[in-house]
């Protein structure tokens, strides 16, 4: 009897152990319990639609001229220089121009694609340029005219005012104190409970200094709910801009995407919302959608990042190169940077790339115009179209990317160039290299991913018009997420509970 006891209750415990252990594994695993899933906001080119009604295009060439060419590529150079200087370690360079109307041409290009952000509470929208170069997400900040741009007057003489972030006007919105944050500025902390000052260089003419402040990013999740999900976030309260920053290179605030710990991913990872992990997707026609805690698909391709902590980016490693029939071994690193236009290349990567893919074009090459900055370029009759010939990237552990439409159509000259430029110090796979594709910039396990996608297919993208001073908010059926209610907190406990359970 005592044996048949102590057996039904060895069993039981077992039973029961295994069925603990069963719920918890299946926790763990769950969506549940990495967050809310995915949840972010559209993206749109300065060439596009919705952000020329705002930000105006005066002074912007014809998208598809050569002069658009020549002024993207130009703004390109400029940030290679800053890769380049970050890479030495050196001082941000000069914000420098070719020629005598360059300054007033760059200023009005700015950043490469911007979004409407909702923040605080009330919720107030902002039109903010991104940039994968930088960590810091700020806005304008209790700044007047003569700190930070405040309006913008189209070439029709509309004036558009932006919205101006205020810490006071917003029950949400918390301070730093100075020793709260390894990002203060040391000289300027008083005491530990003085504000955390800031100061962010970009290049040695633009910068931005202020404060840094909790508050609250509106965030709509990409599922059939589209819950609103209130993220906290630390920003820059930016009262003083300096440089191209007054006249228009990013009027309404930046939103930093790189590695570090102060930026968006990071924040949101750290709250508990999700993974430290992001996804681009950009689509042919200038709009796009960023997603924060998107880890991907298991249908993604994917390569490492390569480490270099002294120059935290998106390095990945390049180890063989396809062009039409012809193939070359060359291992070399280069870094994905969606702020860029166009890809970069050094030699040889470049050379065999352009010449190779010369080789194999039937067009007549192009030499008349040298003010086309590519090098490579080719008449087209009226009813040609560009040739299709196959450009594919074999990144370190064999994964390819195969490269959708490395060319560059010219809207009046009836031809068109591989868009490619030759580089003198470092390569950078531009968004030209990227569109057709959903990149997942996964920062928790330090890799790439992607996977074709046109950026409608993905999420609720919405393509409607965006405006400064309209706050995308959820509609009232729409239920808003707090990190005290996410999934994140159900599943911590849970666990405790699975945990006791198992204790008893």
């Amino acid at each position: 009897m005592a044996c048949a006891c102590t057996s039904t209750s060895s069993y039981s415990l077992t039973s029961r152990s295994y069925m603990l252990l069963v719920l918890l594994l299946l926790g763990l695993n769950s969506r549940i319990c990495h967050g809310l899933g995915s949840f972010g906001f559209d993206i749109h080119h300065r060439f596009s639609d919705p952000v020329k009604q705002i930000l105006g295009f005066e002074g912007l060439p014809e998208k598809g001229s050569v002069e658009y060419y020549v002024a993207m590529t130009h703004r390109d150079s400029i940030i290679r220089g800053r890769h380049l200087a970050a890479s030495n370690n050196q001082s941000p360079v000069p914000l420098t121009f070719a020629n005598g109307n360059g300054t007033l041409l760059i200023d009005s290009l700015g950043f490469l694609y911007y979004a409407n952000v909702s923040v605080g509470t009330p919720s107030v929208s902002y039109l903010v340029a991104l940039d994968t170069g930088s960590d810091l997400f700020w806005l304008p900040c209790d700044c007047n005219n003569s700190t930070c741009e405040t309006s913008f007057q189209t070439s029709s003489g509309q004036v558009v005012n932006f919205n101006i972030y205020s810490p006071n006007a917003s029950s949400t919105s918390n301070k730093v104190s100075c020793n709260s944050s390894i990002y203060c500025d040391p000289n300027q902390c008083t005491s530990a409970n003085s504000d955390c000052a800031y100061s962010a260089v970009y290049y040695s003419n633009m910068s931005t200094s202020g404060i840094l402040v909790e508050d609250v990013l509106h965030l709509i999740t990409d599922d059939d709910q589209s819950k609103v999900v209130d993220a906290p976030i630390t920003l820059g309260c930016g009262k003083n801009e300096t440089g191209a920053f007054l006249n228009g290179f990013a009027p309404n605030g930046l939103l930093g995407l790189d590695l570090d710990n102060i930026s968006v991913p990071s924040t949101i990872a750290r709250k508990g919302l999700g993974p430290n992990s992001f996804s681009m997707c950009f689509g042919s026609d200038g709009t796009g959608r960023i997603n924060f805690g998107d880890n991907g698909t298991s249908e993604q391709k994917e390569t490492s990042f390569t480490d270099k902590p002294s120059f935290p980016n998106y390095n990945i490693s390049i180890t063989q190169i396809n062009v039409g029939v012809n193939v070359s071994e060359m291992e070399f690193s280069a870094i994905f940077d969606s702020g860029t236009s166009f890809t970069h290349l050094t030699d040889p990567t470049y050379t065999f790339i352009s010449k190779t893919f010369n080789s194999q074009v039937t067009e007549k090459r192009n030499l008349s115009n040298s003010q086309i900055p590519f090098e490579y370029c080719y008449d087209l009759s009226a009813n040609q179209s560009s040739p299709m010939i196959p450009i594919i990237l074999t990144m370190k552990g064999g994964e390819q990317y195969y490269l959708t439409n490395p060319t560059e159509a010219f809207s009046t000259k009836g031809g068109y160039c591989l868009a490619i430029l030759k580089s003198p110090d470092i390569n950078l796979i531009g968004q030209n290299f990227m569109t057709g594709y959903r990149i997942v910039f996964n920062r928790d396990k330090m890799i790439l991913g992607w996977k074709p996608s046109n950026c409608y297919d993905d999420s609720n993208l919405n393509t409607t018009t965006i405006s400064p001073s309209h706050s995308p908010t959820a509609s009232p059926s729409s239920p808003s997420v707090s990190p005290a209610t996410s999934p994140a907190f159900t599943c911590t406990i849970m666990m405790i509970f699975v945990s006791v359970l198992a204790i008893v």
